[in-house]
């Protein structure tokens, strides 16, 4: 069993938790293994990103990015649905479908990081962290286009066509540098299109 923590409404402060019921204006943060589930309460992580959000989509400034999730290797998903609930209720920076890749869908463009995207799914992200797994016990790396980056893991920006990849643990095969949008994008959720920003 992962340990759980607390995010605070607003504060954004995390505690631990021993268990019990959830109260009220306190969103739980996973800090379990991967894969990490669609989040609940999805207005309120949100709200705890410190987005904005709307009842359709906007289109003004419009991009995307992909985030690779590698945990000894393996491949994890990136849920779908987050930041977004139906067709009722959209952040500006979301996901539709498992395949990582991370829609920005705004009014007004702004600065969005892994940070964000991570505070919306409800796992824990750190300097050290990633959902249950920490430095110094488990290696976690992030590359960017291929390329190992120090900067904190949170900061990561989402831009127009980059590459993201977690590494938790041992490294898979390969590091990638890019995102094959059109072999890998789940066309009954996603548009193929978008795989422009992918230069496909």
């Amino acid at each position: 069993m992962g340990i759980v923590l607390l995010l605070a409404l607003g504060a954004g402060a995390l505690t631990g938790c021993g268990g019990g019921r959830t109260t009220p204006g306190v969103l739980r943060l996973n800090a379990g293994a991967a894969p990490w589930p669609t989040p609940d309460r999805v207005p309120e992580r949100v709200a705890a990103a410190r987005l904005p959000h709307s009842s359709t989509e906007l289109l003004t400034v419009h991009y995307h990015a992909h985030l690779d999730i590698f945990v000894n290797g393996q491949s994890e998903p990136v849920a779908p649905s987050i930041g977004r609930v139906d067709q009722s209720f959209f952040s500006p920076l979301h996901t539709h479908a498992p395949s990582g890749l991370v829609h920005i869908e705004a009014a007004t463009d702004l600065r969005f990081t892994l940070g964000m995207l991570f505070t919306e799914w409800g796992v824990q992200l750190t300097d050290d962290c990633v959902g249950g797994y920490c430095r110094p016990a488990t290696p976690v790396s992030v590359y960017v286009d291929g390329g190992l980056d120090s900067q904190p893991i949170s900061a990561i920006e989402l831009v127009r066509g980059r590459e993201i990849a977690l590494v938790i643990g041992s490294p898979p095969a390969a590091i990638p540098s890019g995102w094959d949008c059109r072999a890998n994008i789940d066309p009954t959720m996603e548009n193929p299109a978008q795989c422009a920003d992918f230069g496909q």
